[in-house]
């Protein structure tokens, strides 16, 4: 294991100790505050299950491993959560991650966290006549 790597499972393992075990976020509970957001639906793409509204991807599980999850952020929204909870958003690796793709550790999200998150990645996704009927209301 890479001395970076080494760090980042300390980091998360900190950010862990201190949550009771039913704050922690399983896969089963990001699939069911995505799928409550307004015309989602579940599908799978490169044999991860993506949340689509529209028929655009806004959310996955399971990447990079089964204990993260990924939202599709802007940049200035990434730089805002990874700021604020950095044990917990984490940027991708790579070209996706400068555009904004942004990886959420589930076992150190908060609820009112990952809704947050993603209701910007499905509102940066929805196409905007949805987004602005549906703001405010359910959202």
């Amino acid at each position: 294991m890479s001395h970076a790597a080494s760090a980042d499972t300390r980091q998360h393992t900190l950010a862990i100790r201190f949550r009771k075990s039913e704050d922690t976020m399983t896969a089963n509970g990001f699939r069911k505050m995505a799928l409550s957001l307004p015309e989602t639906r579940e599908s799978s793409h490169m044999q991860h299950p993506d949340f689509r509204v529209s028929g655009k991807v806004f959310a996955t599980l399971g990447y990079p491993d089964k204990s993260w999850a990924m939202i599709k952020l802007t940049t200035k929204q990434q730089a805002a959560f990874v700021a604020a909870e950095p044990e917990t958003f984490v940027p991708v690796k790579g070209a996706w991650g400068l555009k904004g793709a942004t990886n959420v550790y589930l076992r150190s999200v908060t609820s009112s966290a990952l809704r947050k998150a993603l209701e910007a990645a499905w509102t940066n996704t929805a196409p905007k006549k949805l987004a602005a009927r549906i703001q405010g209301q359910v959202l």
